[in-house]
């Protein structure tokens, strides 16, 4: 690939948001320029916050034809893949595992893309350019390809057949040609159809009344709300979150037509929100606060909502966030992912491969075990 140059990029807006969108495509709002944008200039990631951008972009001359998102990590918060145990046997072993790289969407543990290549450009050839960033950088104790679809896992595994794979499981609806929410439910077992409409009767009797804003809808003040409930959820588990409200805010002006504000009323004024983002095709619940405690309001706002809005608006899929087995009897089918590893070491590597080994015995149960659970009256 000689005619190809990879250079680092540190700030996105080093490149023209033009020219990496048209990489992006139009389904995943996660790898857009205005989303990494905004964690940069919001102060998610950056200096201080252990994510350091050092994006790679594959040049052919002037023209942008391959990119990357890449951070050099300090820690493993907000990767949602968990490598805590890793990074303490290597450091107990006398290792350094910080800093490592890491190819994924800060705090977003949403499948999509992760190379980004103009039509024409072969993958394999991308990918094994684009390796030899991390395994010739001696600082770098490995490097962790996250949530990645797994067509491009494969890809990369092809490329690249010293990568080490382990498997994880998230839950998503899918629809099914579904006419209308009904529908859906008729789909279901007479038991679990007859618990979800008593769950969102019970959010009515409570007095609550749901809106769904879109884009240019909504305002400032909505995103100003929303944020402070945003805040609540981690402040009960004495936490910050890793996102502040310049961040909303930046998404709101920047990339409108990507967000879903999901409202939740008592007598007209808004007492919970859940914010999604929507590509072409797909729906991504992300973020969730209250400042009330209400019976099923977090099934109705986070879960149902969605699904109105996917069979409303022609998306087919509804990725409602990680973690939660209760959404399996809500329709949620398991979906097993798979991440990627280098490991610099060889002796480290080999362990970390037993270990993922193991591991996926126990994650394909525990999908099979999931997708027995399913609430329809046929497989769907």
């Amino acid at each position: 690939m000689s005619q190809f140059v990879v250079t680092r990029i540190s700030r996105i807006a080093e490149v023209s948001p033009q020219a990496w969108n048209a990489l992006a495509g139009d389904d995943h709002p996660f790898v857009r320029h205005e989303f990494l944008h905004a964690l940069e200039t919001s102060g998610a990631v950056g200096p201080g916050t252990g994510w350091e951008p050092q994006h790679l972009a594959l040049w052919q001359g002037d023209v942008l034809v391959g990119a990357l998102p890449f951070y050099r990590k300090l820690h493993s918060w907000g990767e949602y893949v968990f490598d805590w145990a890793w990074a303490d046997a290597w450091q107990r072993a006398g290792g350094h595992y910080y800093p490592k790289g890491v190819s994924a969407i800060p705090f977003t543990p949403a499948p999509g893309p992760r190379l980004l290549l103009a039509e024409g450009v072969d993958t394999a050839e991308a990918a094994t350019r684009l390796a030899k960033e991390w395994e010739d950088d001696d600082r770098l104790s490995s490097w962790h390809l996250l949530f990645a679809d797994e067509e491009e896992v494969t890809q990369w595994r092809q490329a690249c057949p010293g990568l080490i794979p382990r498997r994880g499981v998230q839950f998503q609806w899918r629809d099914q040609g579904y006419a209308d929410f009904d529908d859906f439910l008729a789909a279901m077992t007479s038991r679990r159809r007859k618990e979800i409409r008593r769950e969102r009767r019970r959010v009515r009797d409570q007095g609550l009344v749901l809106r769904r804003l879109c884009g240019d809808e909504i305002r400032p003040d909505d995103i100003r709300h929303f944020f402070s409930c945003y805040r609540l959820t981690y402040l009960e588990r004495g936490q910050q979150g890793y996102l502040n409200e310049d961040f909303f805010q930046l998404l709101r002006t920047a990339m409108p037509e990507a967000l879903v504000l999901i409202q939740a009323l008592h007598q007209g004024k808004p007492v919970a929100a859940a914010l999604c983002l929507q590509g072409a095709h797909s729906l991504y619940g992300r973020y969730w606060g209250s400042e009330v405690m209400a019976d099923c309001l977090h099934f109705e706002t986070c879960y149902y909502q969605g699904i109105e809005h996917c069979l409303a608006n022609g998306l087919t899929l509804f990725d409602p966030g990680t973690q939660g087995e209760h959404k399996v009897a809500r329709g949620f089918a398991p979906r097993t992912l798979t991440s990627l590893h280098y490991i610099a070491n060889p002796q480290f590597a080999d362990a970390v491969a037993r270990f993922c080994r193991e591991e996926a015995g126990h994650v394909a149960a525990y999908s099979q075990s999931a997708m027995d659970g399913l609430p329809f009256k046929s497989s769907p």
